[in-house]
């Protein structure tokens, strides 16, 4: 995958084929795609409910806004993964060889030249078994709707429902150095 999968694997998945493409030494791993998330919320109901929870919302009430991030994320949580996603999920993971993964999130709205969604979604580490990397996609999933990111959507124009996430599983790497580093063009 690369920069024009944005919209499939969000802006980390398709920054992560870029460097796998550029040959940079980076985890294996698997995306369990942003079409996947959508199909998870028709399937199971849950757009139009979460749209009325956002649709009346001020977002400058902060309490407000922390009482719906938590009913959203409730109910992504407490809803089963369809039979069919979790089984590719397994699957894949089981490819991958088992053991420790990370599960990262990663939004169709991240990494943009005019707004960047960094940090604001959840990732989960050292995540074993073929059912908790099932619960760590649907805590991504879920973590869409963290306060500051509905916040931040909503200072940015972005519409709620239009914006998807994907969730990159890759191996752990026990690593004895680490960092991060931010470009700016």
């Amino acid at each position: 995958v690369g920069k024009k999968d944005t919209p499939t694997v969000g802006g980390k998945g398709a920054n992560l084929g870029e460097m796998t493409q550029a040959q940079i030494p980076v985890p294996p791993g698997f995306i369990v795609t942003a079409h996947t998330y959508t199909r998870f919320l028709e399937q199971s109901g849950l757009r139009p409910t979460i749209q009325e929870l956002l649709s009346s919302l001020d977002y400058n009430d902060s309490a407000r806004l922390q009482k719906v991030s938590e009913e959203i994320k409730s109910l992504i949580r407490s809803t089963p993964v369809p039979e069919q996603i979790a089984a590719q999920i397994k699957k894949a993971y089981r490819q991958l060889g088992d053991g420790p993964v990370a599960v990262r999130s990663s939004a169709t709205a991240e990494d943009l030249s005019e707004a960047s969604f960094a940090g604001q979604q959840s990732t989960f580490l050292n995540v074993v078994g073929e059912e908790e990397v099932v619960e760590a996609v649907r805590a991504c999933w879920a973590s869409l709707f963290e306060a500051r990111a509905i916040f931040y959507r909503a200072d940015k124009g972005f519409e709620h429902m239009e914006v998807a996430i994907a969730v990159p599983v890759q191996r752990m790497v026990q690593s004895s150095r680490s960092g991060v580093m931010f470009t700016l063009e």
